[in-house]
């Protein structure tokens, strides 16, 4: 097994996560290899594919996974849902850390942990030799060794979580947990994560999780909120969307012609 084949087991995220340090990501829902490979050449240190709301498939997953894998940054898939086959499929095709969303009980975090075990340990199927993951069977010793790189991050974001979150938080084998914001303030009766009483719940969350050991984590688009989260503790936090961005800029861009102001045009010259 050469050098560059036995680098696909290391994780840079979680090494980083497990330190502590702050790790900043882009959410992509665009579900498009492109768009991808531009973000990853943009320098996020993660980038959430995000199999939940966005329009993605097992098959532009792995499109995406490729087009990221020669950028540093490290590629995080959110499955649609806490699924055996649904996990079983993403760390297949190569995903290393996996974001499994509305997990409201250890149990059910246990489950997930036992999703990305082989047995006995757990009941991940075994067809490494055929799968990207193992490079097709080119890393010899991957059933060994790929599970102490795998990084299992699970999402708190009902009332059923946040009254769980401490056992939750124990569970073995759950490398962090993110607190999703809108779900959790849907669940409790509030307009949005930023009233102050949802303020101060993320911010005790965050607290909580790390101060038992684990990564915390939240997606905060406005950069006000996303450091305070990063302050509080927060190890992992996606702090923009693709599709917010690409929309942003062009409402931005049409705007200037819009108006009946006169738009003042600059010489490049």
């Amino acid at each position: 097994m050469n050098h560059a084949i036995n680098e696909v087991l290391c994780n840079p995220f979680k090494t980083a996560i497990v330190k502590g340090e702050a790790q900043i990501g882009l959410w992509l829902s665009t579900a498009t290899p492109y768009i991808a490979e531009i973000a990853a050449t943009a320098g996020y240190d993660w980038l959430l594919l995000d199999g939940e709301h966005a329009p993605n498939t097992i098959q532009t997953q792995l499109s995406q996974l490729q087009a990221i894998a020669p950028y540093p940054s490290h590629p995080v898939i959110r499955v649609a849902e806490g699924n055996r086959t649904l996990i079983k499929q993403a760390l297949d095709i190569g995903a290393q850390t996996l974001l499994v969303p509305m997990i409201n009980s250890a149990s059910e975090a246990q489950e997930m942990v036992s999703a990305m075990r082989y047995p006995p340990l757990g009941v991940r199927g075994v067809g490494a030799s055929i799968a990207r993951a193992s490079r097709w069977g080119r890393v010899s010793d991957y059933m060994q060794k790929a599970e102490e790189n795998l990084c299992l991050l699970v999402q708190a974001e009902t009332k059923a979580a946040i009254d769980n979150l401490d056992e939750i938080v124990q569970v073995d084998g759950i490398d962090g947990v993110f607190i999703g914001p809108a779900d959790l303030s849907a669940s409790l009766g509030y307009e949005d994560a930023g009233h102050p009483e949802m303020q101060a719940i993320i911010e005790k969350s965050i607290k909580r999780i790390r101060a038992l050991g684990k990564a915390a984590g939240t997606l905060a688009v406005e950069p006000e909120m996303a450091q305070k989260c990063i302050k509080w503790g927060a190890t992992f936090v996606a702090v923009a969307v693709d599709t917010m961005l690409f929309t942003q800029a062009l409402d931005t861009a049409l705007a200037i012609f819009k108006t009946n102001k006169p738009v003042e045009v600059k010489k490049s010259y």
